[in-house]
């Protein structure tokens, strides 16, 4: 037997690891080697077990059973803390995060600097402003967790890990809850860590990311490791049909849009956030039924304040909101719903779910109190049981069980359990922000199937997403916003990526078009 050098032991090896939960094996007999100063990617399905074999190397699960090994040497990983001092560090897809703590507080949380007795936040803050600067994760360290965006709570979770110098860096879905250019920073702070000889594991659905940062790619099915691709030589296509065990296609098949009336008419809509900041400052806009409005925009153009101030969940400070003929303008959400409108949240595990209740009930929890399933006061499990059979079969929610608390599941089967809810509901309007975030190819596949058909049933669509691919598959048209303003409103047929990111930046329609015809002029000189 030829032994290894220091160079060829992989940083880690996972050999065997079964996890199983009662009598289901959530993982089955998994393999995986990953090598120090790479960038290894895991795919699979939601539910395939990619997040439990992390958890398990992170220190939050424990397998049944199969060997861990560290740069060679066999360990054993009690809890996160163990993990940590091993090098062992994690990018939760779910963030680890207090609310009332201040960024600082969060990152150092575990692992705090001390003068003598007392802690010594002055110097812990100074290392942060250092890897805030060096990796461009531009965060407020003084900022409260409760106040700052997805994104930047995403930003602390990385910060997190780099404070505790850790050599394995795991990621799970880092890139979920970022806009294009924030994505392909976060690749370049990866390969950087790579560079550094870190191994960084990466998990995430988005398969162009996976050929674009990974060297390698282990694909995992129904709890085990399927095989292992070299990420540069094999087609999203590939990987696809490996990871879901069928062909899949990338855009979505849809009949030409046959607008009806006006169900959402947006008016003038000027809405602040908590810091008293204009974020949508006199927007209009109109959306028939039976059309899908796309809006694309950078991340804090106003797009998460514009849904909140249509679903109820922001107030607005001048304008009006109209549904189907109704002002519902700062009207209370329930009454938003009751009249007509489905919301598929931005941010799932806020406004999506109660993480502590089960499946069952999240899936009736705007309508709990009504027929069938309530009888004068009284909950009908039976109802709610159906209910939630019906819809985890259909949208393909992996689960154990309904009365499974929504906390417990994966973070693509949450999601599919909110749009399942969503749009199951009779409604006029359906609001979605953000709706594949997370999912994989093939349950993107399904819902952007299921919105063109709500679309097709005359309901009105806004779709609200920073995939661009995902506006321009889905959209009738697109609106794009930047500053919170539309700056216009394009056919999809006939808009390219190109002339929306010009639009983005604060162009216009006709100015973004000019320079477009400018650069193709240039090109050809």
């Amino acid at each position: 037997m030829v032994k290894q050098t220091t160079e060829e032991i992989p940083a880690i090896e996972m050999k065997h690891i079964v996890k199983k939960f009662g009598d289901f094996a959530a993982n089955d007999d998994i393999n995986l080697d990953v090598k120090n100063g790479e960038i290894h990617a895991l795919l699979g399905e939601n539910g395939a077990g990619k997040s439990t074999l992390m958890n398990i190397l992170s220190g939050l699960l424990q397998p049944t059973s199969g060997e861990i090994f560290l740069r060679g040497k066999q360990i054993k990983i009690k809890d996160p803390a163990a993990a940590a001092k091993l090098g062992i560090g994690m990018v939760h897809q779910h963030f680890m995060l207090i609310d009332a703590f201040t960024v600082a507080e969060n990152i150092i949380l575990g692992a705090e600097t001390t003068k003598g007795l007392f802690l010594d936040l002055k110097t812990a803050k100074k290392e942060i402003q250092t890897l805030v600067d060096k990796y461009k994760l531009a965060v407020d360290p003084d900022a409260l967790v409760s106040d700052i965006s997805v994104g930047q709570q995403q930003r602390v979770e990385i910060l997190k890990t780099l404070y505790r110098k850790a050599d394995v860096l795991i990621f799970d879905e880092p890139t979920a809850v970022l806009t294009p250019q924030e994505i392909q920073e976060l690749i370049v702070i990866m390969k950087n860590l790579a560079a550094e000889g870190k191994a960084v594991i990466l998990i995430t659905h988005k398969l162009e990311e996976i050929r674009q940062a990974a060297d390698r790619v282990t694909v995992i099915r129904a709890g085990k490791s399927y095989e292992t691709f070299d990420a540069k030589n094999v087609s999203a296509l590939t990987l696809a049909e490996k990871m879901v065990g069928r062909k899949v296609s990338f855009t979505t098949e849809k009949t030409v849009a046959k607008p009806g009336r006006n169900i959402l008419e947006i008016k003038n809509l000027s809405v602040k956030n908590a810091e008293d900041v204009t974020k949508v400052d006199g927007l209009s806009l109109t959306i028939r039924a039976g059309e899908i409005i796309g809006v694309a925009g950078i991340d804090g153009n106003g797009q998460t304040e514009l849904v909140q101030a249509i679903t109820g969940l922001s107030h607005c400070q001048a304008g009006q909101v109209i549904l189907d003929g109704d002002d519902i303008t700062n009207k209370s959400p329930r009454k938003i719903i009751k009249a007509g409108t489905s919301h598929i949240p931005e941010d799932r595990l806020r406004h999506g779910l109660e993480m502590d209740m089960s499946l069952a009930y999240n899936l009736v929890i705007q309508s709990f109190y009504e027929a069938p399933y309530a009888k004068m006061g009284i909950l009908q499990w039976p109802a709610i049981a159906d209910h939630a059979n019906k819809l985890v079969k259909q949208f393909d929610v992996k689960i154990t069980s309904i009365e499974e608390a929504a906390g417990s599941l994966s973070g693509g089967n949450q999601q599919k359990a909110v749009v399942a809810r969503e749009l199951s509901r009779d409604s006029k309007l359906v609001v979605a922000a953000q709706p594949t975030r997370g999912l994989d190819v093939g349950a993107i596949e399904y819902i952007h199937k299921q919105l063109a058909n709500q679309r097709d049933l005359g309901k009105a669509i806004l779709l609200v997403s920073f995939e661009l691919d995902e506006i321009l598959d889905l959209s009738d048209k697109i609106a794009v916003i930047s500053s919170g303003k539309i700056i216009g409103i394009v056919d999809a047929k006939n808009t390219t990526k190109e002339e929306l990111g010009l639009m983005m930046t604060g162009l216009s329609v006709s100015d973004a078009q000019k320079e477009l015809a400018t650069a193709k002029t240039e090109v050809k000189q």
